[in-house]
């Protein structure tokens, strides 16, 4: 860039010096920028000599240079004829250009100067017949404005007499500020002739006055009267220059006594904003709640105003006075907030106290009443929005929870689809009123909302974050899955783990399917179309479907658990409470085989009310690889051979093929994901109970009768097991394996004959049937 900076810098030069030497008249006469050089080889300067300069070439330079200088010079003189060319042709556009101006300006003021004489000659005319009419009305004007003085000075001389009875006037009808302002007005005539002509005006006005300002000092303390008219008692008494500097402080402790009464008491604030939303259509003169509050603050705003005026020292205070109603109307507010509010009533309360902030800013503008009621309004709208969420969970836990869930309706009733489908109801509901609420908001034209549009998007979609994790948290709790104090003791009201029915935690795995599959994604489609935008992207809903995927998956789980735990306490208390050494000979199937089977019969009830349907095929033992092997070797053992052989032969023969069948066996898969359906659920819990009382048998140590007993209430259970559950193999799998477990613990395993075991199972079932008939009689007679 330098390089081709300096050519262009010779080159401009060159072009100066040419326009110089074509306007100069004077060859003597030089530019500045000519005169500075006087060498030799300076080929523009004025005292270039050629011969000299061919000479110094010549000695100084071969031939090549001499050349190459050569078509140098050409260049440049070439140059500079195109120039000198362009800039002749230049200016000869510029001179035609000119002549053309000259004359049209020649054709269009011809015949101006006749028209300005015919113009000048009626000015004269004009002036001439003013000054006639001026010289005639000469004297009447002059007595004219002589007479308008002395209707003047007589109408302030009858002002002057009149003075006294309009004060008297004033004080009756209690119009001061017409007082002062007659007396201000008289007092400059009154000062100059009050001593002579107007001396007894000035005494009666004197006391009048006196009078007037008794009155306005008695208003001035008293509490009866308004804070504007205290204010307007203080200008007045200035005007008459009273001092009352002396009462600043008892006056602004008095203008800060009256903040108690400006304040938004929260208890009464829904009525003033359900009056500020229903007065926006009614007239101006309204006189409700939010009316008098809005002139209270004026009269307030009016106060500071006067008393800034009269006690121009006095501005921190106030300042300090207008700041603390603001901060008290922001605490008020959220105060306000904690319990349940409508959009609409907090934007009236808000409307109410931004009108006071303008109110006041007006006034004191200097106090940045603005910029804090910025700030405060953030973290209000942002409590709003919190507690909203909250609220909405507060809600859905309601609902959950008002049920009152016991065993008999759960068996009985449908209470876990009727709660399942309110609770679901709830959280619907809930989110599209909460939509409809900040829609509210983000419609609201108050200049300060509509800075706040951006935040108040990344609150909303924030709050949905954080709302639907505290929801699966609080899913936990009320699940017993998880402990939580402030929840326990707000929400489930201290309700232990044990006392948590199970029904409960199956609805709560259901709700949040539908959460997952239903809700997250209308609220997702809801936010893109409303609320999109702001200055991050909170809601994330790919993250909330997989929390609550994974949380109905534990929920699932966790019945499963707690309906299993609740059976394996029976089992317990079954196997620990008889001596097994010291079993009698069975008699019928134990009565905790009933008790099982009710419970799973309940969990096929509860189920049936939450969960769909799944595809159910029953899984039977030819459909498990190996398992047919395993059960035939088994059933063998413990069926036909054993019947066949002494009971020593038997015990021998049924261990060495029980490890023999264990050694040879293909495993079957026992424990599978558990699916949202009915029988997924029940076959899962029959196979932990199953799993149960295996572990159970073991612990014990069987006689012959005990294993006998073992074996008939496992041979009895093989029937309805297979009946509510989709997986048989796994059954009959687990069902030997408890039969297997009793014999490894047996000390004489000598099974029952299978016309006994038929004989005491054919007996319990009619025992079963008669008691369910009975059943049946006394619910129709009832």
């Amino acid at each position: 860039m330098a390089t081709e900076a300096a050519p262009m810098d010779e080159k401009a030069k060159r072009m100066r010096d040419l326009l110089s030497s074509f306007y100069t008249p004077d060859p003597s006469i030089s530019t500045p920028t000519s005169s500075i050089s006087t060498s030799f080889d300076n080929i523009n300067g004025p005292s270039f000599d050629a011969d000299q300069y061919m000479d110094l070439m010549i000695k100084k330079s071969n031939l090549d240079v001499l050349l190459q200088r050569h078509v140098q010079m050409a260049a440049e003189i070439k140059n500079l004829d195109t120039d000198l060319q362009m800039l002749v042709y230049e200016n000869y556009n510029k001179f035609i250009s000119a002549t053309d101006t000259i004359k049209r300006m020649k054709s269009n003021i011809f015949g101006m100067e006749g028209n300005m004489d015919q113009l000048l000659h009626k000015i004269m005319s004009v002036q001439s017949r003013s000054d006639g009419v001026n010289t005639s009305l000469f004297e009447k004007r002059e007595h004219i404005e002589k007479l308008h003085r002395t209707r003047n000075l007589l109408r302030k001389v009858q002002f002057i007499y009149d003075l006294p009875a309009r004060l008297q006037k004033c004080i009756k009808s209690e119009a001061y500020g017409d007082a002062v302002r007659f007396y201000t007005g008289a007092m400059p005539i009154l000062k100059v002739y009050g001593d002579t002509s107007f001396k007894d005006c000035r005494r009666a006005s004197e006391e009048a006055i006196e009078t007037i300002i008794k009155n306005l000092q008695t208003k001035l303390f008293s509490d009866s009267e308004s804070i504007q008219a205290r204010a307007e008692a203080a200008v007045l008494l200035k005007q008459l220059d009273v001092p009352v500097d002396s009462l600043k402080d008892k006056l602004l402790e008095k203008l800060e006594q009256s903040l108690d009464g400006l304040q938004i008491n929260p208890d009464e604030a829904s009525k003033l904003a359900e009056h500020n939303v229903s007065s926006k259509d009614e007239e101006s003169n309204n006189q409700g709640p939010a009316k008098i509050h809005e002139d209270a603050v004026r009269g307030f705003s009016e106060a500071m105003r006067a008393y800034r005026e009269i006690f121009p020292d006095s501005e921190e205070r106030l300042f300090k006075l207008a700041r603390a109603l603001t901060t008290t109307h922001f605490e008020n507010m959220e105060l306000y907030i904690r319990k349940r509010v409508s959009a609409a009533d907090f934007l009236g309360i808000f409307r109410i106290i931004w009108e006071d902030v303008v109110l006041m800013d007006e006034v004191l503008p200097e106090a940045a009443l603005s910029d804090l009621s910025a700030e405060a309004a953030q973290v209000t709208l942002k409590q709003f929005v919190a507690r909203t969420f909250s609220h909405l969970q507060q809600d859905i836990s309601d609902t959950l929870l008002k049920f009152d869930i016991n065993q008999k309706e759960v068996v009985d009733g449908e209470v876990l689809k009727v709660v399942l489908e309110a609770s679901g109801k709830a959280v619907l509901q809930g989110t599209t009123d909460i939509f409809q609420e900040f829609r509210q908001l983000l419609d609201e034209n108050t200049g300060i909302f509509v800075k706040m549009n951006d935040l108040l998007i990344d609150w909303i979609q924030k709050g949905f974050q954080d709302f639907f994790r505290s929801l699966e948290s609080h899913f936990l709790v009320l699940s017993g899955k998880t402990s939580s104090s402030n929840e326990t003791e707000g929400l489930v009201e201290g309700k232990s783990s044990e006392k948590i029915h199970a029904g409960l935690i199956l609805v709560l795995a259901q709700l949040s399917v539908v959460i997952e599959q239903k809700v997250i994604p209308r609220i997702a489609e809801e936010i893109t179309a409303s609320f999109s935008g702001g200055n991050s992207q909170a809601f994330i809903p790919g993250e909330l479907c997989r929390v609550f995927h994974a949380a109905s998956e534990k929920l699932l789980q966790h019945y499963i658990d707690t309906r299993t735990q609740k059976i394996s306490n029976v089992l317990r208390k079954r196997f620990k409470t008889p001596n097994w050494v010291k079993h009698k000979e069975p008699r019928e199937v134990h009565m905790y085989v009933d008790m099982l089977l009710q419970q799973l019969e309940e969990v096929g009830k509860e189920v049936k009310q939450i969960l769909p349907q799944g595809t159910f095929r029953k899984h039977k033992r030819s459909d498990s690889n190996g398992s047919n092997t395993t059960t035939s070797s088994r059933s063998t053992t413990l069926h036909s051979d054993k019947m066949a052989r002494s009971n020593s032969q038997r015990a021998r023969s049924q261990l060495f093929e029980t490890h023999l069948a264990k050694l040879f066996k293909q495993k079957v898969e026992i424990f599978t994901k558990v699916e949202f359906t009915q029988e997924s659920v029940v076959t899962t819990t029959v196979k932990l109970c199953l799993k149960s009382l295996q572990e159970y048998v073991r612990l014990q140590t069987f006689n012959r009768s005990g294993f006998q007993q073992i074996q008939l209430d496992i041979q009895f259970l093989k029937a309805p097991l297979k009946e509510t559950v989709e997986d048989e193999a796994a059954i009959d799998f687990l069902l030997d394996e408890v039969i297997v477990a009793a014999s490894e613990r047996c000390l004489d395993v000598t099974p029952l004959e299978p016309p006994i075991l038929d004989k005491l199972i054919q007996a319990k079932l009619a025992k079963s049937k008669e008691h369910n008939n009975n059943n049946n009689k006394t619910t129709v007679s009832s």
